[in-house]
């Protein structure tokens, strides 16, 4: 039952058992009083008074049928508001490749599933308004049918064009476009079969009609390797090439620096140095350290001071701001800024004078932070490290700043042990690197290592954005500032998680609704070197909330921070750089910007963040499948990663890649689902299909289309 994961210590009653009834009423009553103001169930039973055991059992049961009918809003934080009956509600629809979608109501974490007869003229991204009246044979799946789409999010898509005599087709890259586009002869503008183009949607007046729209942007062959990553990432709302008036206006930035002496701290003089992959060319963050004696060391943190180049009411910034953050793809990086500010003028390159914002703190070697200044100022770095390299030295390498770096190092390793014991939760999922030839092809498969020197700069990175965050809570508390904040996890996605890894033997406590970071924590560390550990790592991290920006800070529970920001990147993040902007405004004394615009500027960099996240991982998976189509008729050990009732995901160990094998060609036996352990197990063999076993798979098909892979398990 929903509310049985629901510790909570009820004391006797002196009154008589309430009925089911009762309670209804009472809940119902008190939540629509309290207008829209939200409760945890726990508060709720307090001021309702239901102390009696009978009473609380009831009461959440009650709560959960509420829940049901939709007659409450589950809110953020596992907290309940009153919903006001109407049969119809708003939201944005996300669609699925296969035709149905989902709404996500707005203020709520209740969705609704829409079947594709449902969807009207509705795309994927659309806000939408929907009937909620309607209900599954089972009663349990909440459906709706699309009434009215009232903001249409996609204006355009990207897709592969084809001509029909006398008007052309473009059959969009992004999957969840699940409609063709009708493009009339007039508006082809010399697209030619084959290619990859740019097309707007200019209409959709029936669900019957294919969309109509415009050929805008001819990207290239659809057979170029470089154009399909492109392409791909176009089609998920990522930008492509600068505007010329842009890319004119970088050019003219001076190349000249201010004077260090105007109200800039001079730190050339200090030992500072970058460490950044073999391959980066925007390097936005340096450090230094000293020893101060007596236990003690000054840390330096130095971010590129993009916001003294780009300023507010520039071309620059207002392409900065919509793109929101630069875009790692599998074959090159589409970056915020123009190459010649992120890769030069605002690049810490070594033995150059280069403008930054500095944050320097005073810390003893146990990683507690005495003192702290956030100033602007000029460094210059005298050294360009790898990871590789300053592991190197780490590992006992000698250098000219050896020193400097095992002294860093050891104060990371002291950060990372007091960051877990505050709750940090330590995923370590494997990163997938793809080594490409020069025409684009796949040609090896790996894991990025992450060495301690990695850890070194995220754990400097992450004592400099707290930092910060702490500063302008304390310092401009009246004043609305940009905060990196992660919520605690959903309830329902909680209580199926600790449900899911029962069935590998592992125990996720709740309390109160949610569960303590540490106990994550606990359930990582217990899975280490078995065979579930990464499906229980990757299961973990779909129950977590998103991380996201937002002026109203509520702190971080992923990392275990109370107050958390963006500081140090503000090359490649425009949050970074609206940080940037407010410290230097609040220190200037002047005007507060308005709360709601900067809100709305947050949810925007949020949303083309996970667009980014959405981009790069599927370039990647491109790849994968390219790489997979070179090895038709291979059979590989992979481990299972995923049970449905259709089928068993399994991903190949060597290859790096992650297939289907479908129940439909398990043809051995009849399986049937087990959703007690997460299994497929055969009727008449036993033989057993879990997340965490090991397989041997043949590779039989590898669509570059869809990016899927289709396996059969091998005979063993």
């Amino acid at each position: 039952m929903l509310w049985n994961a629901i510790h909570c210590e009820v004391g006797s009653a002196v009154n008589k058992s309430k009925n089911t009834e009762t309670i209804r009423r009472e809940v119902l009553s008190f939540l629509k009083n309290h207008g829209k103001q939200s409760f945890r169930i726990k508060e709720i039973a307090r001021k309702l008074g239901y102390a009696d055991n009978r009473d609380y059992r009831r009461f959440l049961e009650v709560m959960e049928g509420l829940d049901d009918e939709a007659l409450v809003a589950r809110q953020k934080g596992n907290r309940f508001s009153y919903r006001r009956p109407s049969g119809t509600a708003v939201g944005l629809l996300s669609v699925n490749p296969k035709g149905f979608g989902f709404v996500e109501v707005e203020g709520t974490t209740q969705d609704y599933f829409v079947s594709p007869a449902n969807l009207g003229t509705a795309l994927d991204g659309d806000k939408v308004k929907i009937s909620t009246a309607a209900r599954s044979r089972d009663g349990r799946r909440r459906e709706a049918v699309v009434l009215e789409v009232i903001d249409r999010s996609r204006k355009q898509t990207v897709g592969t064009f084809k001509r029909h005599g006398k008007f052309g087709v473009v059959s969009p890259d992004d999957l969840r476009i699940t409609h063709d586009i009708y493009v009339d002869g007039d508006h082809i503008n010399g697209a030619r079969d084959g290619q990859k183009v740019v097309v707007s949607i200019d209409r959709f007046d029936s669900p019957h009609a294919a969309p109509e729209g415009r050929v805008l942007q001819i990207i290239g062959p659809a057979d170029d390797a470089r154009v399909q990553v492109l392409a791909l990432a176009m089609s998920l709302g990522v930008s492509g090439d600068f505007p010329d008036e842009v890319e004119d206006e970088a050019q003219n930035i001076s190349q000249t620096l201010p004077d260090p002496s105007d109200r800039r701290l001079d730190l050339r003089d200090k030992r500072t140095f970058t460490i950044d992959p073999d391959d980066a060319k925007d390097f936005d963050d340096a450090i230094h350290v000293e020893s101060l004696g007596s236990g003690m060391l000054k840390i330096g943190v130095h971010i590129a001071d993009v916001s003294f180049f780009v300023h507010p009411d520039s071309a620059i910034d207002g392409e900065a701001r919509e793109r929101a953050t630069s875009v790692y793809l599998v074959d090159r990086v589409i970056p915020m800024l123009p190459e010649s500010l992120s890769n030069d003028l605002c690049s810490l390159r070594p033995d150059v004078d280069r403008l930054t914002f500095s944050c320097l703190m005073t810390i003893d070697r146990a990683g507690n932070v005495h003192d702290y200044t956030i100033t602007p100022s000029i460094i210059r770095s005298k050294a360009r490290l790898t990871y590789e390299e300053a592991q190197a030295i780490i590992d006992g390498d000698d250098h000219p700043l050896a020193t400097d770096v095992r002294t860093a190092n050891e104060l990371a390793i002291r950060l990372t042990e007091e960051r877990m014991t505050r709750g940090s939760i330590d995923f370590d999922v494997p990163e997938v690197k793809v080594r490409l030839d020069p025409d684009g092809t796949p040609t090896e498969m790996f894991v990025k290592e992450r060495s301690q020197s990695n850890r070194l700069i995220e754990e400097f990175m992450l004592l400099a954005n707290r930092t910060v965050a702490e500063h302008a809570a304390s310092a401009f508390d009246q004043s609305p500032f940009v905060f990196r904040i992660h919520d605690s996890p959903d309830f329902e996605r909680i209580r199926n998680l600790a449900h899911y890894v029962r069935a590998f033997g592992h125990r996720l406590e709740i309390k109160n609704g949610t569960v303590d970071s540490r106990e994550l924590n606990k359930l990582l560390r217990g899975a280490e070197g078995r065979p579930e550990a990464p499906v229980i790592e990757q299961a973990a991290l779909r129950a977590m909330a998103k991380a996201a920006y937002s002026v109203e800070n509520i702190g971080h529970y992923g990392l275990g921070f109370d107050f958390y920001t963006h500081f140090t990147s503000p090359i490649r993040r425009y949050p970074d750089l609206m940080v940037h902007r407010l410290l230097k405004a609040y220190e200037a004394g002047e005007v507060p910007p308005d709360p709601e615009q900067l809100e709305a500027t947050c949810r925007h960099c949020s949303e083309k963040e996970r667009s980014a996240e959405v981009a790069e991982r599927e370039s990647i998976k491109l790849k994968q499948v390219e790489y997979a189509r070179d090895h038709l008729g291979d059979s590989f050990d992979g481990v299972v990663t995923g049970v449905t009732r259709f089928g068993v995901f399994v991903e190949i160990t060597s290859l790096l890649v992650e297939g289907m094998v479908h129940v439909r060609d398990m043809d051995d036996d009849y399986y049937e689902y087990d959703e007690a352990t997460f299994s497929l197990i055969g009727v008449e063999t036993g033989r057993r299909y879990q997340p965490g076993r090991v397989a041997r798979v043949t590779i039989v098909a590898a669509n570059l289309e869809s990016r899927e892979i289709d396996l059969f398990f091998a005979e063993e």
